[in-house]
């Protein structure tokens, strides 16, 4: 049994300073060559020092920090054509798109002082748009204001990344909501495209027209302890042949909750998933899931989803409860639905509750089987979902899972070896930011 004082916020999931400066201090030592010239910090907006974030960004070397004090930098759209198309059928299809704030041949850290009042209006489609920058940094900072691209095949996002390797933590990504009615898609929140890696970590994604994180062809990612709250498309979508480790968010208020795509592979693990219009997890194509540990709550339709024949994985430890409260509209309103072979899928030590529909469709019903329960999970709330004293959840998990404390693994957001207690933060964190010059 382990759940300590795990809580859940409304607004920002509280992380360790720690663990902050841990990620801001990584690309400093990893990424940076000793015998290169030694990086500057550059301090940007009032009190001396310039006010143009761009020519900033322009005139910054390899490895400099731009420290953003607090204002409203609004960038100047510039218009481009890419070779790629992230999210085509044909990869080699040309996109017209349009960029704000541009970083690219080089990496940087860009550092606001007060994420709440450090505010970039990025006024295009590709928000702030990493493009061949191996070890950047995103941290403390409110992207807003984007305009969505006229092009659909565009990867509109308040982040996007291509060829790049960026820790994106602590920020802001929010009111991205511009959309002409011609165009169903939208912008997103934090985009990865071709050959990129992103470290996705304490986030508040939040209100925006599209997906809130999407990977996409040759796209890699840590996503971990993001509030994702209210958007278009999917809170978390991994698609193509993208990879991913997905552990500890709070995904809510899209059409859709967690999806794996494609050829994709991803572990998906101790995220509450709940208040989506359709279904709450689902594995397709020839994907592979590793669903462990989730709470999925309160759905529109389908709790989890195994939509094709050729997708992989395991779900164990999971709650599917109170789902199907809407019209079906892309899965039953069951807790698990089959369109698959759940032979590929083993199905174990799960508790099923209280789906409108039932429990299970398209496959047999496995309560009793494999230490699958059919009871009230027993959730003292459902803010954060901890288990009430005497919760059925408590030590009734997979055997081969334990938790943090070494004892049998719980069922739910609070067992298996990667649930986690962070520790309060303040919500702007200035962790290993020198005294402003």
């Amino acid at each position: 049994m382990f759940w300590g004082k795990m809580m859940w916020s409304r607004r920002v999931i509280r992380i360790s300073k720690a663990c902050i400066a841990s990620v801001i201090l990584l690309p400093l030592s990893f990424f940076i060559n000793a015998n290169e010239t030694p990086a500057k910090a550059v301090y940007i907006g009032a009190t001396g020092g310039t006010g143009d974030l761009q020519q900033a960004i322009e005139q910054a070397a390899d490895g400099d920090t731009l420290y953003i004090r607090p204002g409203r930098y609004a960038a100047v759209p510039d218009t481009f054509t890419e070779t790629l198309c992230g999210n085509c059928e044909n990869h080699q299809t040309p996109v017209k798109a349009s960029r704000g704030f541009y970083v690219h041949d080089k990496a940087l850290y860009l550092v606001g002082l007060s994420r709440d009042s450090v505010i970039l209006i990025t006024n295009a489609g590709y928000g702030v748009f990493f493009e061949n920058s191996r070890g950047s940094l995103v941290h403390n900072l409110t992207i807003t204001g984007g305009q969505r691209d006229p092009d659909g095949a565009a990867t509109d996002a308040g982040i996007v990344a291509r060829y790049s390797t960026v820790i994106v933590t602590n920020c802001t990504i929010r009111d991205n909501t511009h959309r002409p009615d011609s165009i169903v898609v939208g912008i997103g929140g934090v985009f990865g495209r071709e050959n990129s890696e992103l470290y996705i970590v304490g986030n508040l994604i939040e209100n925006n027209g599209w997906d809130g994180i999407a990977l996409y062809r040759g796209a890699s990612a840590v996503i971990t302890d993001n509030i994702i709250a209210t958007g278009r498309g999917a809170g978390i979508g991994i698609t193509w042949d993208a990879t991913a480790t997905v552990f500890r968010n709070r995904v809510s208020g899209y059409w859709k909750g967690i999806g794996t795509f494609g050829a994709t592979r991803a572990v998906v693990r101790n995220n509450l998933v709940f208040d989506n219009l359709g279904w709450g997890i689902i594995a397709t194509g020839t994907s592979y899931l590793d669903c462990a540990n989730n709470v999925v709550y309160h759905n529109g339709n389908c709790g989890f989803g195994l939509w094709s024949p050729q997708a992989t994985g395991r779900v164990t430890n999971c709650v599917f409860a109170a789902n199907g409260w809407r019209d079906m509209w892309v899965c039953p309103c069951v807790g698990v639905w089959n369109n698959g072979h759940p032979f590929l899928f083993p199905f174990s030590h799960n508790i099923i509750w209280n789906n409108k529909d039932g429990a299970f469709e398209g496959m047999p019903d496995l309560i009793d089987v494999d230490g699958n329960l059919a009871v009230d999970p027993r959730f003292a709330d459902t803010l954060n979902f901890i288990p009430a004293p005497g919760s059925p959840m408590i030590d009734a998990g997979n055997p081969e899972l334990t938790d943090p404390d070494g004892t049998t693994s719980d069922i739910g957001l609070y067992g298996g070896p990667n649930a986690k207690q962070p520790a309060v933060h303040k919500e702007d964190d200035t962790t290993g930011i020198p005294p402003d010059q």
